[in-house]
């Protein structure tokens, strides 16, 4: 499954890294860096990580 995230939304509010650490990060410089290819078995997170998003800039493709 790939991770995208709308960058041109994104304000960095990090629910996401919250969710799912191991696939999201706030950098120092508060940018948002992520995994983009991850498994299966990470799907049940990934969709909360989608759904907590504020700005709704996270999506799945399969």
């Amino acid at each position: 499954m790939k991770v995208l995230v709308d960058m041109n939304l994104c304000q960095s509010h990090g629910e996401c890294v919250v969710v799912a650490p191991e696939v999201f990060e706030l950098g120092d410089d508060d940018v948002l860096r992520w995994k983009e290819d991850v498994g299966e078995e990470l799907r049940d997170k990934m969709e909360e990580a989608v759904e907590s998003c504020p700005m709704m800039a996270i999506s799945l493709e399969d």
